[in-house]
């Protein structure tokens, strides 16, 4: 099964493609190669999608290229689940990170990437960068809505790298 979008990529590196709508938020999470290192152990268990309230199905415990995953927002039967494929990560002394990319199914199209870096002082920062348009009818027409909906999930990805235990 292949991703539903032709820049495979483009999170990870440069601008991102025009014709989307694109997010991006930067946060510090800590200071020091040790919060570096427990930032990254933390992204890798899939950190930022559980302590932004999203139910995760994974076929890995640990964030892997090529790994499949669907995050589920909702409750109950009304879950909806959306399911991904990881397009790239990067592990290097002083970033380390992932992009991940929609599958068929999902009520978007584009990609969306987690990555952490150390400065030259030290500061450990957590940038999330994404782009994406709808992919279902009923998403473009409640497109005010969905990017409500997006900027919240981001916020709360944020967020839950801030508190993960460093």
């Amino acid at each position: 099964m292949t991703v539903t979008y032709p820049e495979v990529g483009a999170t990870r590196e440069g601008p991102l493609p025009p014709g989307y709508h694109h997010v991006r938020r930067r946060v510090r999470v800590g200071q020091g190669h040790e919060a570096f290192t427990a930032a990254a152990a933390a992204l890798a268990r899939w950190e930022p999608q559980r302590g932004a309230g999203l139910r995760l199905r994974s076929d890995a415990d640990r964030v892997a290229l090529g790994g499949r995953f669907s995050t589920g927002i909702g409750v109950g039967p009304l879950r909806l689940w959306v399911p991904c494929l990881i397009v790239w990560v990067v592990e290097e002394p002083e970033r380390y990170g992932f992009g991940f990319g929609t599958l068929p199914g999902h009520v978007e199209t584009g990609e969306e990437s987690f990555l952490l870096s150390v400065e030259p002082g030290g500061e450990v920062w957590f940038e999330i960068r994404a782009f994406s348009r709808p992919a279902k009818w009923w998403v473009r027409l409640g497109g005010p809505v969905a990017k409500l909906v997006q900027s919240a999930v981001t916020d709360r990805y944020a967020k839950a790298m801030q508190k993960a235990p460093l």
